[in-house]
């Protein structure tokens, strides 16, 4: 029973910090919105939250992302995933980005610094947004 709680707790330290940099993206253009929160919603239970504790991650993940000057914080524990979530993630903050219709310079600039910070090259973070992009309506 123990080593269940702890893995638990290890699991939601690594999703909360996930979901700070989700956060931290819908906030950068100083208008933080209920769709957005929906997209974090929805990557947090992609990548194996627990329905019961979504709303528990996301405040503790808000805390942490106000009291955080670097993003650097956020992207130690996403830098070390499998290919395939951390494309799911870049996937999550451009759909958050492109949720109010445009890219302004502090998200495309933040999302150049991720691309260096989790190790993924120019032309998948392109081919990403592009198919983002896409995707709208």
């Amino acid at each position: 029973m123990f080593f269940k709680k702890k893995e638990n707790e290890l699991e939601n330290n690594f999703l909360i910090k996930i979901c700070a940099l989700l956060i931290h993206a819908a906030k950068i253009d100083e208008n933080y919105t209920n769709s957005e929160e929906e997209i974090i919603k929805k990557t947090l239970l992609e990548l194996g939250s627990n329905k019961d504790e979504l709303d528990k991650i996301i405040k503790e993940a808000k805390i942490i992302e106000e009291n955080s000057n670097q993003i650097l914080d956020f992207t130690r524990e996403v830098k070390n995933l499998a290919e395939a979530d951390k494309i799911k993630i870049i996937e999550a903050l451009w759909t958050i980005i492109y949720s109010n219709e445009d890219a302004d310079i502090f998200e495309t600039n933040l999302m150049r610094r991720l691309a260096g910070l989790l190790y993924i090259d120019s032309k998948t973070m392109g081919d990403i947004k592009n198919k983002i992009q896409n995707q709208k309506p």
